[in-house]
């Protein structure tokens, strides 16, 4: 289904080497804000050294972010030494077409992260991506976000009562 994640995980530094080979995937594009940034505009201890870690095994990173605040996004892409594109318009397949593009690996191989189910999962599903869904680093979002995610919350129980858990 278009809405459900293949994986969902509680962050992003739960996604290791070993998942990663196991799923043959070679390349991440991940979301900023409640993905590796939180409200406040701090990165969470570890995602510095869990990206460079992923680097130096090979895989490769692009940030898409649907924020209008190019200065945040392109912050974060320097602390992680990462290029980026900001106004990505997640769900539609324009952003992560561009990061596909500077990525230069299959579809079959890029995973796409993010904590939203209407942005990051569906537009990573509608271009044959690997859904990864994680938790919202923090309570704190952007008032069009707070209202988006007691259906998400719906959908994330459904979808773990399908996987059984």
């Amino acid at each position: 289904m278009l809405i459900y994640p293949r994986t969902y995980m509680e962050s992003v530094k739960e996604i290791t080497i070993e998942f990663l080979k196991n799923n043959n995937i070679k390349a991440l594009i991940l979301d900023v804000d409640n993905t590796i940034l939180d409200f406040d505009k701090n990165i969470p201890e570890g995602i510095k050294e869990w990206c460079e870690n992923l680097k130096e095994k090979g895989i490769k990173f692009c940030i898409l972010s649907n924020s209008n605040k190019e200065e945040k996004v392109k912050m974060v892409a320097e602390v992680l030494n990462l290029p980026y594109f900001n106004l990505a318009t997640k769900p539609f397949k324009r952003g992560f077409k561009k990061a596909i593009n500077l990525l230069e690996e299959k579809e079959k191989n890029i995973a796409a992260v993010g904590d939203q189910i209407f942005t990051d999962v569906i537009g990573a599903n509608r271009c044959k991506l690997y859904s990864i869904l994680v938790k919202p680093i923090a309570d704190k979002d952007l008032l069009v976000t707070k209202i988006k995610r007691p259906l998400e919350n719906v959908i994330i129980k459904r979808y773990l009562r399908k996987r059984g858990k």
